[in-house]
């Protein structure tokens, strides 16, 4: 393991305790796996919950491996877990234990404005989730546009972006 990821490692478990102690975590939104819902550079509030408290087709965060995933919730799985999906993923991620849920989105910071956290996909935003899933050019052209309208954009090559679905907590 290089330095960096030890670090990302470190970083992600700081962020899971410091959610499990405050019950509140602002993270950076690294990747693009929430896209159209949730854009690179968007600062993404999460509100620890229950997994009993979380319906269908809400924006959950989970820690697997050393790593957070902020997706979609799918449904519960008999015996204990549940199961997630990105947005703009092609199927859902594998089957998380409970004890990986960490709580709900409750808003998001997008180009210094504060918006609610995104509802369940509507048709339209579902279908421009999967466009962007399986065409990349549409997929770079959304995103080069998105860092033109957004100032405050803070993704770009110099940001750690090992998975489509990784997120960060900001770096001060």
């Amino acid at each position: 393991m290089s330095a960096s990821e030890s670090w990302s490692t470190q970083r992600e478990a700081l962020a899971v305790e410091a959610l499990r102690r405050t019950r509140r975590l602002r993270l950076q939104v690294r990747g693009e796996s929430m896209l159209p819902a949730l854009w690179p550079g968007d600062v993404a509030e999460v509100a620890a919950c229950s997994l009993e408290e979380i319906r269908r087709g809400e924006i959950v965060l989970a820690f697997r491996e050393g790593r957070l995933f902020l997706h979609r919730f799918l449904t519960r799985c008999e015996p204990d877990g549940f199961l997630t999906c990105g947005d703009s993923m092609p199927g859902p991620d594998p089957q998380f234990p409970s004890d990986a849920f960490l709580g709900r989105l409750a808003g998001v910071v997008r180009a210094g404005q504060t918006v609610s956290a995104p509802v369940p996909l509507r048709p339209r935003l579902r279908i421009l989730g999967k466009l962007f899933c399986y065409c990349s050019p549409a997929r770079h052209l959304a995103l080069k546009f998105h860092r033109r309208w957004n100032p405050l954009h803070t993704g770009g090559d110099h940001l750690c972006n090992l998975t489509s679905d990784l997120c960060n907590p900001p770096i001060p």
